[in-house]
């Protein structure tokens, strides 16, 4: 799910006095997915939460997350050098972590999409002007 979703629900739970219970659901998924982890800034409130889930996940549970941003950058998603710290020391504790260098997928297939689309018009051009 989308980072900013999750982070969405547990602020939610944290309010109505329920996160330990939200955590205690999610912690019955044996891997949860967040993707774009650093899209959206974070404000303090949400940071706290997520970093509480993390916490809660650390040498338990699967965590699996993709993000735009390098570790050197996450000060930007936990607003705090220490929290940043101890966020990322959890995370790559026991990981795998595999970085994606060059275009991205959509990038990629952006640019074979317009460069077939060009060869098309030209093609068609080419055609028009023939018959």
């Amino acid at each position: 799910m989308p980072t900013f979703k999750l982070v969405q629900r547990l602020l939610e739970a944290k309010r109505k006095f329920e996160l330990e219970s939200l955590l205690k659901k999610l912690d019955g998924f044996e891997a949860v997915i967040l993707d774009d982890l650093g899209y959206v800034q974070q404000s303090r409130e949400e940071m706290e939460v997520l970093f509480t889930f993390f916490a809660e996940r650390y040498e338990r549970r699967s965590l699996l997350i993709s993000s735009n941003l390098v570790f050197s950058q996450w000060e930007k998603i936990f607003q705090d050098p220490m929290t940043t710290m101890a966020a990322i020391d959890r995370l790559v504790h026991h990981s795998i972590i595999l970085e994606f260098d060059g275009d991205s997928y959509r990038a990629s297939t952006h640019k074979r999409e317009r460069k077939s689309s060009a060869s098309l018009s030209e093609s068609t051009t080419v055609t028009v002007a023939d018959n």
